[in-house]
């Protein structure tokens, strides 16, 4: 069984970068695609960012688009989201989550099997 360990949030001013990342530990997670979601006080969990197990392609959603990067290091087991000019709404839990033996990746939560404990990003303006 593999688990999911996110690190690097914290609190940043607006316009300025944090690089999110989840390690994987157990079994190899290279056959996993993965994503990112967060989850802001009050709303539902949204999707952010998700990456092929090869690492190959990658999608966003459209608020983060050309803010964020998701990239992932297999040998490493590793996966991260660099995030960019970062906004106040930005401020959220974020969340790492796999799909299991999935390849390709999904912007809707429910298709993910596995899920970490979750890093605060907060944001001040």
């Amino acid at each position: 069984q593999v688990q999911l360990v996110e690190s690097g949030g914290g609190l940043v001013q607006a316009g300025g970068s944090l690089r999110l990342s989840c390690a994987a530990s157990g079994r190899t997670a290279y056959n996993y695609a993965m994503g990112w979601f967060r989850q802001a006080p009050g709303k539902e969990r949204e999707f952010v960012a998700t990456i092929t197990a090869s690492g190959g392609n990658t999608y966003y959603a459209d608020s983060v688009k050309g803010r964020f990067t998701i990239s992932r290091d297999n040998g490493k087991n590793t996966v991260y989201l660099q995030m960019n000019s970062l906004k106040p709404e930005d401020t959220a839990v974020y969340y790492c989550a796999a799909r299991n033996r999935k390849v390709v990746g999904s912007t809707r939560s429910s298709e993910y099997d596995l899920w970490g404990q979750g890093t605060q990003v907060t944001v001040s303006s």
